[in-house]
């Protein structure tokens, strides 16, 4: 059974200060804020800084001192710069602590079990396993590395002025890098150690049932039926999270989000939800509190560093994309439904989901309307994150023109960056950027879209819409949002690149916030399947416009971006990606 509300926001009264805590934009951003100071706390007032900031200064100045001795890169300058990077606050005591206690079913093959127990027979044996690739990879970096130093004495017993010696040098010192990542990647399949994560996931859901149940007591709703209900909402979670992490499932981009929709889908379309379970599945409130954790994934910093053209990519072709793909549905393919109009074009053009549920909260669009639109972006988000990089390969474009392709037109953060993985480092980190880029236009979109349907398509339906309806419409979860923002990008230019790294990207958002908005984002699409009908679906989608919809709207957005990408990479700004 679906559940019996029919908009994503319901209030239409004017705001109180009773409304910052009772209402489910300012709950979630109580909630977001509370794990971030908890984060910030942790890792900053009794964290490492002190320790590794000796360590940094340690390795700045043997990478400067290197810099003034050889024309390139030595031993010794990457040998300080693994050192910086091996500083990481989440390895600390509390960073464990959080690890250990968010745990998420791993990977499988054949046998599910395997997704939640390791004996510590099952990890000897796969760590004897691969011990042999292991030190084979140990030896030849190391042969590699003595290469690179007796070809680096070579360049410097002629004081460097040799370029064929600093050329022959610097090639050797390429070899050991790549032989040393060979190294990284075969050490990992040496690291398995038993585990039981059966406890870990009834300690997190007892959590997570006291969090947002205490969220949805403000909200003058029954504690103790959101928390029965939950159980189950959970345990979809969980039970996507398994699917997701098969091996076969994670080769085709087949991850959590996808699963959890599908799993919650079949039960509520085959047996039917039961009706204790619905009060649970608050899918608004789980994402929306996510969300406002993604925003210290968005730092301004990092923005900068990849310069105009990444700008140009994500702020000038996604609204040129979105506004055509919304007029185009009407005036071409008449769409009946404008709010499911404007949700799948900014679905689609802006970064997926986060988007959709921005802007269906900003013109008030049904449930149905969003799930319809979230479910198109992970059918064709796992198909791109496979398609688009075999496509790139066979084109021949280079790495970084593709990275910047992908980071534009794939929905998801973590599939962008997978689908840059698979082209190289460069690729990835481009792709990544530009996603993130892209992100900061999720309170825009929000906004833009909230005045137009005030001023326009309200308006024109005869309604009478005041001036301080926009600021009502405007989803207030994105205020968090972009203070997170703000906040984490002053925090990383303060700190410095290779100190925030350690302290804010390697502790407080990969040992805190990240890992908690994982989960917001996994139930939010387990709650999304529960309380979806195929039945009430069913009508958005008759003649297929939806999918035609999407499709042109992404044909648009491909040949526009890798356009745009062209251009601003390597015709207008080619200096900046000879930096990359």
């Amino acid at each position: 059974m679906a559940q019996t509300d029919t908009n994503i926001v319901v209030d239409h009264g004017q705001s109180s200060w009773s409304d910052l805590w009772t209402k489910e934009d300012y709950l979630a951003i109580w909630l977001g804020l509370l794990i971030i100071a908890i984060s910030l706390t942790a890792y900053f007032g009794y964290g490492p800084k002190e320790e590794f900031t000796a360590k940094i200064n340690a390795a700045n100045q043997i990478q400067a001192a290197e810099v003034e001795k050889a024309p390139f890169k030595t031993v010794a300058w990457y040998k300080a710069d693994d050192d910086k990077k091996k500083l990481k606050a989440s390895s600390g005591s509390f960073g464990k602590f959080v690890s250990h206690w968010t745990k998420h079913p791993g990977s499988w093959k054949s046998n599910p079990i395997d997704a939640f127990i390791m004996s510590d027979a099952q990890a000897k044996a796969l760590n004897d396993k691969a011990m042999p690739a292991y030190e084979d990879a140990k030896g030849k970096s190391a042969a590699a590395l003595t290469s690179a130093q007796e070809a680096e004495a070579a360049a410097g017993a002629a004081a460097f002025k040799d370029q064929s010696l600093n050329d022959a040098a610097a090639a050797k010192i390429a070899d050991w890098r790549a032989a040393e990542k060979k190294v990284a990647s075969a050490k990992k399949k040496i690291g398995n150690k038993a585990y039981n994560y059966f406890p870990t996931l009834i300690g997190l859901c007892a959590f997570f049932i006291v969090i947002f149940g205490t969220g949805i007591a403000c909200m003058k709703k029954s504690f103790s039926e959101f928390a029965k209900g939950f159980v189950v909402v959970f345990l979809i979670a969980v039970l996507a999270y398994m699917l997701g992490g098969q091996a076969i499932s994670k080769q085709y981009g087949f991850g959590a989000e996808a699963w959890g929709i599908l799993l919650g889908m079949i039960i509520a379309n085959s047996i039917g939800t039961p009706r204790w379970v619905l009060p649970a599945c608050q899918v608004e409130f789980f994402i929306k509190t996510g969300l406002v954790l993604l925003g210290a994934e968005v730092l301004f910093g990092k923005i900068l560093a990849i310069g105009i053209p990444g700008i140009f990519v994500a702020w000038v072709v996604t609204p040129i994309v979105l506004v055509c793909t919304y007029i185009f549905g009407q005036k071409v393919i008449k769409m009946p439904s404008k709010t499911l109009n404007v949700v799948i074009s900014a679905d689609m053009s802006v970064c997926g989901t986060s988007a959709a549920i921005a802007t269906a909260a900003a013109c008030r669009a049904k449930k149905e309307e969003l799930t319809l639109s979230i479910g198109l972006s992970l059918v064709f988000t796992a198909i791109m994150m496979i398609v688009m990089p075999a496509v790139i390969k066979a084109m021949g474009l280079p790495e970084i023109l593709g990275g910047a392709w992908m980071g534009g037109t794939i929905d998801s953060t973590g599939a962008v960056a997978a689908a840059g993985a698979f082209l190289g480092e460069k690729a990835m980190y481009v792709a990544a950027t530009i996603k993130m880029i892209q992100n900061v236009m999720i309170g825009v979109t929000a906004f833009c879209v909230a005045l137009y349907w005030c001023t326009r398509v309200e308006r024109q339906a005869g309604r009478t819409v005041g001036t301080g309806e926009i600021w009502h419409r405007f989803p207030k979860f994105v205020l968090g949002f972009l203070a997170v923002s703000v906040l984490f990008s002053i925090i990383d230019s303060s700190l410095g690149q290779d100190l925030s790294n350690a302290l804010v990207d390697q502790g407080a958002v990969r040992g805190g916030t990240r890992l908690m908005r994982g989960w917001f984002f996994a139930l939010s699409f387990a709650a999304i399947g529960l309380s979806t009908n195929f039945r009430e679906l069913a009508q958005y989608f008759k003649g297929g416009k939806p999918l035609i919809l999407y499709v042109c709207g992404q044909s648009l957005n491909l040949v526009l971006t890798l356009t745009m990408a062209y251009i601003m990479f390597y015709l207008v700004f080619p200096e900046i990606t000879a930096r990359i």
